[in-house]
């Protein structure tokens, strides 16, 4: 019944570059990033967007956006980009990692890992930087146009406890909620790249990771004033202080490898999590899968009290599949 008028909508909407006023507001919902949050930084933004301008918005990404980022372009790269692509995901960006470490390590007695941090990265995009980048992909003008139009005149206010504030324009940010913030995102990070030949970067989201062989390990520095630079540009921060470095060796040899000296304002560190999967110096996994057990084995201990008060067989292997199972397999095919 209301296909017909909805796809006239969205047509006119796309062909038409237009954008109307009501789909460009926003309530921001804060989702706590801790259990007991005491500041707003440990708040995440979460913007609830209106449901037709998200449908709209999906189908550009579908249609659009995911086909543009298969084109080989002269300054942006998605090969090394896991996040919101169709091919993508944590596991691929683990099996990447873990594949280039394990084939670096072949001649080189040893990789660096350095893991980077950005501070706020999808609120503070600036939005005339991603639409320059977004004009390079190879996308209908109307398309490009829309997305223009997009971007401009957003605004939002913020829901909590039955209270809400004024409305206030959006001037930075990808709109976290939103379906097409997401893939700006991955435009906008698409021109970082290393420096030097033989370093690599992989990136998940705002995730990314520095991946540096041994051979170019006085490379370091370079590559994070880049990175510093790129983000300075990008209107982002590199936080040194939550950002670490991770020195991986062979666990197989046995011979003693003389460390290079640490980075200024970076930590080293024995154990690093990558994507929710927790790595050793030693290319282990041992305390991931000792965490994991352990987390199953608090789940079905739960799963034991709810039996106790009558839920029914089915339901609870509805809660195992979905909890215990999900957990065991998580990114399994890459550690």
């Amino acid at each position: 019944m209301f296909c017909k008028p909805l796809a006239f909508l969205f047509n006119q909407s796309v062909a038409t570059s237009t954008v109307p006023t009501q789909w460009k507001h926003a309530y921001i919902c804060p989702v706590p990033k801790v259990p007991q949050p005491s500041v707003h930084s440990e708040f995440r933004p979460i913007s609830i967007t209106p449901v037709l301008t998200r449908i709209l918005e999906r189908t550009i990404v579908k249609h659009f956006l995911y086909p543009s980022f298969q084109t080989e372009l002269p300054t942006l790269t998605f090969t090394d980009q896991f996040a919101f692509r169709p091919s993508g995901s944590t596991t691929a960006a683990l099996i990447y990692i873990l594949h280039t470490v394990s084939q670096l390590l072949t001649t080189n007695p040893y990789v660096i890992i350095i893991a980077l941090d950005f501070s706020k990265a999808f609120d503070t995009v600036r939005h005339n930087t991603l639409l320059q980048k977004l004009a390079m992909l190879n996308i209908p003008d109307c398309v490009y146009n829309w997305m223009v139009a997009f971007f401009e005149g957003h605004t939002h206010c913020t829901k909590f406890n039955e209270l809400t504030s004024a409305s206030l324009p959006i001037t930075a940010s990808v709109i976290q909620g939103s379906a097409i913030g997401p893939a700006s995102f991955v435009v906008n990070a698409a021109d970082l790249t290393p420096v030097k030949p033989g370093n690599q970067l992989a990136k998940y989201a705002d995730d990314t990771y520095l991946i540096v062989p041994a051979t170019n390990v006085d490379s370091r520095s370079i590559e994070l004033d880049n990175i510093e630079k790129w983000a300075k540009d990008n209107n982002l921060t590199l936080n040194r202080s939550k950002s670490v470095e991770i020195l991986i060796t062979d666990g197989k040899k046995k011979s003693c490898v003389s460390q290079p000296p640490t980075l200024m304002g970076i930590s080293r560190t024995s154990t690093i999590k990558i994507l929710g999967v927790t790595i050793s110096n030693k290319l282990s996994v041992s305390d991931h899968i000792t965490n994991i057990i352990s987390k199953c084995s608090q789940t079905l201990y739960a799963l034991t009290i709810l039996r106790a008060h009558g839920l029914s067989d089915t339901a609870l292997q509805s809660v195992y599949r979905s909890v215990v199972v999900a957990r065991l397999l998580y990114a399994c095919n890459a550690w």
